[in-house]
């Protein structure tokens, strides 16, 4: 089974492409959801975070204090990558369960990540997918999704790696320009997986 990873800069309309690919019966593993539960049910990863941050990381009721978290990592990148060096092998291993539960009729499945290329994590994949945008419509995107400032979103992109970085990394792109069908774009995709799957 081919293993597809799919990335694309926040306001890329990843998530869309990755719905698209789901209508067409291709199982999608969303690795930004997964590592959010995770961070509540996977007792390793909430010990390492305890101790890296602190015991107040999580609310008597066993819920990640966000506040507090973000409040550390923000502005740190030596604390934030310490979190993502907890966070990524945990994601990595509830991703090798779920891939073990796929049916084997499916030709490929996909795994969407913000961080495919940061993390690694591109490397486990067959092939990668970056789904890009113009810069503008992207911040508009995210300004109207999140109720944001174009500064805030300016930060979020600031800690991704940037579109030409992404590109050389990347076996094929699609365009979500709002100009050129997505939908087409997919069902070329999907045929080729198919067909190098067989």
């Amino acid at each position: 089974m081919l293993k597809i990873g799919i990335t694309g800069g926040i306001g890329s309309g990843k998530t869309t492409v990755c719905r698209v690919f789901e209508v067409l019966g291709i199982p999608v593993f969303y690795a930004d959801t997964v590592a959010k539960q995770i961070m509540v049910q996977d007792q390793i990863l909430i010990s390492g975070i305890k101790d890296t941050f602190g015991e107040e990381s999580y609310s008597s009721e066993g819920l990640l204090n966000n506040k507090h978290i973000a409040g550390i990592v923000f502005n740190d990148t030596l604390a934030l990558e310490k979190l993502n060096a907890l966070v990524h092998p945990a994601v990595f291993r509830a991703f090798d369960q779920w891939v073990a539960q796929v049916p084997a009729s499916s030709p490929y499945i996909l795994k969407e990540a913000a961080l495919l290329f940061e993390s690694g994590s591109y490397q486990m994949c067959d092939y990668s997918i970056l789904v890009t945008a113009p810069l503008a419509v992207r911040k508009e995107r995210v300004m109207l999704r999140d109720q944001v400032t174009e500064e805030q979103v300016q930060a979020r992109i600031d800690k991704q790696f940037t579109d030409e970085k992404k590109l050389e990394l990347a076996d094929f792109t699609l365009e979500n320009n709002e100009s050129t069908s997505i939908i087409m774009q997919v069902l070329d995709l999907h045929l080729q997986f198919i067909n190098r799957k067989n």
